[in-house]
């Protein structure tokens, strides 16, 4: 292990803002967690890491210059990330200890847990390794040894990893230079990192591993296929008992089996993989999710377009949109007379800003609003797909708003409004906000000129602070062309989601040369705003099944009821009750089976139709129906009238 690099400074002393905004001075070399222990020691055993001038660093990391600190916890996105990252550091060790010889790849951490891809050499890891695994870790944890940071020269990294063999390390110090190379060291593993890491290994209680998997080198479908070892660890026992319950919840609302079994939707090899089949109750579904955001979005003054899916290869280079997805988008497809290239269309936005441009405006026609529930194209690769979560096809529910500079902020907020109004109605009523900025030292990543991304990240960031909403900020997670808002929601199981976003871009309407005449008779380019508040429908229906469990809202579910006749010769008169019930835009279906009733109803339950109306001969008779409620039980006996009333009370509830 190289020596540890040293420097001294005079001893001076540097202001520190804490988290509540007030002011402390304290000797340089002081850390994060020193910081915490002068405000409380209760504090300072729940910090993971810290974040120092907008960088997350290790908490016992020393502080040479003033700075910003911000403490991270548990609690916070950054403070899990460096306790998952620690935590496959220790797996590392654990595998170092157990196998020998093995060789490492990189190991970050994931949304939920952490990975490392290794290899094994001739050895198999199986699931029946998994518990060996986990003890080791645990006995490595309860050392509680210090993650230790050093700044390491190129030279001597090299000279480290080739005496240990490892050459998929000595590959990644290829892209590296020297000044910004680091190791980390706990017990006796050592790792080439960036980090940041936790203080010690006895923050970690709890440990499991989840799965096993093959992973190409890189990503290289050409190099060598490695071992990904997948885990989870949490500071408390309870935690992981209550994550390895939410995770046999969350199979059983897998949008995948859930949707097969509602007869939502299906793929098919012969079409191609991430190209979803709408059946027809999963076009009921979405097509009502898409009008109900249809009336919404007339009442605030959109207007509804339609383009096509395809679209020259130059419209796209125009608008930075084949740059950027050039090799993510099916290749161009040429024209077999004329040699025109074109492309399935990656994105609407192109394709609105033409729509702009094809009349002059003047600033009295602003803002004009575009909107369209538009399908669009990228090439996944195979092994990413998911479901309807990551697909080929996907169609956004897009919106492009083409306003004046002083229009910027009460169109944003309208927007936003708009987004947490859709949110609420489809039952999320748990989220936050995600400020997205740029990289500030990745510019080369982003269109567009400083003055214009500074206009546009302060337009968004002052528009949010009116609402009053919950926020975070993070560098790096803006659009190539502009910052935008992202909607982090918590679904049923408390698992995270982004969905919908708003951005602002002052580089599109530049890239197009679109303009307005403003009120001094000169031209002047409008801002675009960009918003999508189900993302895309594909992804919002596959998190909404499992949010609900396939267990829809009664105004969005695709059967409200369904009627069960106790012999075939009551199908005749349930169809009049249908044709009735649907004449009141209630719509529902008539099982039709020669099946005893209670068959009939077990099998509505597992359908998750809401409602079941039950009709025998005494009903008939009577001109009543027998009335259950999914997962309730009897409701007891209703006119039809009487039922028509219970419906709509239902209704109004959601």
């Amino acid at each position: 292990m190289p020596a540890h690099i040293i420097s001294t400074y005079q001893n001076m002393t540097i202001k520190i803002t804490l988290p509540d905004g007030s002011e402390k001075n304290f000797e340089q070399g002081v850390s994060a967690m020193d910081i915490a222990r002068s405000i409380s020691e209760g504090l300072a055993r729940n910090v993971l890491t810290a974040s120092v001038n907008g960088e997350v660093w290790d908490a016992t990391r020393p502080i040479y210059a003033d700075a910003t600190v911000q403490l991270m916890t548990w609690n916070d996105p950054e403070g899990k990330l460096g306790f998952w990252h620690s935590s496959a550091h220790l797996m590392a060790e654990a595998l170092e200890a157990l196998y020998p010889g093995i060789k490492f790849g990189i190991g970050p951490p994931i949304e939920a847990g952490f990975y490392y891809d290794v290899d094994t050499g001739d050895r198999v890891i199986s699931s029946d390794d998994f518990k060996r695994i986990e003890d080791k870790m645990i006995e490595l944890a309860r050392q509680k040894n210090q993650y230790i940071r050093s700044e390491v020269s190129k030279a001597d990294a090299i000279k480290y990893f080739e005496q240990k063999g490892d050459q998929y390390k000595l590959e990644l110090l290829e892209g590296l230079e020297d000044g910004e190379i680091t190791f980390y060291q706990q017990g006796q593993f050592v790792d080439l990192c960036r980090g940041p890491h936790i203080s010690d290994t006895g923050k970690i209680k709890a440990i499991k591993i989840l799965k096993v998997a093959g992973a190409y080198w890189r990503g290289d479908e050409n190099r060598k296929q490695l071992t990904r070892l997948y885990g989870i660890s949490f500071p408390k026992q309870k935690e992981l008992t209550e994550y390895l319950t939410m995770l046999e919840e969350a199979k059983k609302r897998d949008h995948r089996k859930l949707g097969s079994e509602l007869g939502l939707f299906m793929f098919s090899e012969r079409v191609g993989a991430g190209l979803p089949i709408w059946l027809p109750k999963g076009t009921a579904l979405r097509n009502r999710l898409m009008n109900f955001l249809r009336e919404e979005q007339i009442k605030r003054g959109y207007q509804e377009v339609i383009t096509p899916h395809i679209g020259k290869k130059e419209l796209y280079v125009t608008s930075g949109h084949y740059a950027k997805y050039g090799e993510d988008s099916f290749q161009p497809i040429h024209t077999p007379k004329e040699g025109e290239e074109f492309l399935l269309k990656p994105m609407n936005c192109p394709h609105h800003c033409e729509i702009f441009a094809h009349r002059p405006k003047s600033y009295k026609d602003l803002p004009v609003r575009l909107a369209e529930f538009g399908t669009v194209y990228r090439y996944e690769q195979s092994g990413e797909l998911h479901g309807l979560s990551r697909v080929r096809g996907f169609t956004q529910d897009d919106a492009h708003i083409f306003c004046t500079q002083e229009q910027v902020k009460a169109e944003f907020l309208n927007v936003l409004d708009l987004t947490k109004y859709v949110l609420k109605k489809m039952g999320f009523n748990h989220f936050t906000a995600q400020i997205s900025l740029r990289d500030p030292d990745n510019p080369d990543k982003y269109l567009g000129t400083d003055e214009n991304w500074e206009i546009a990240e302060r337009a968004i960031i002052e528009a949010v602070a009116e609402t009053g909403m919950e926020t975070r900020t993070v560098l790096g997670e803006a659009a190539f062309y502009g910052p935008k808002l992202d909607f982090m929601i918590r679904d049923a199981l408390n698992r995270q989601w982004q969905l919908g976003t708003i951005q602002v871009d002052y580089n599109l309407p530049r890239r197009f040369a679109l303009e307005y005449t403003g009120s001094d008779n000169a031209a002047h380019q409008p801002v675009m705003i960009h918003r999508a508040p189900f993302g895309s429908m594909e992804r919002f229906i596959s998190i909404l099944i499992e949010h609900t469990g396939g267990k829809f809202p009664l105004w969005l579910t695709p059967d409200q009821y369904a009627l069960l006749p106790m012999n075939d010769d009551l199908i005749a008169h349930c169809e009049d009750i249908q044709a009735q019930l649907a004449a009141l835009d209630i719509r529902g279906l008539i099982d039709k089976r020669t099946e005893s009733i209670g068959r009939k109803i077990r099998d509505t339950e597992l359908k998750k139709i809401p409602l079941m109306l039950i009709v025998g001969e005494k009903e008939r008779r009577s001109g009543l129906v027998s009335v259950r409620k999914q997962g309730a039980g009897d409701q007891g006996t209703m006119s039809l009238e009487g039922f028509v009333q219970y419906f709509g009370e239902l209704l109004n509830q959601e």
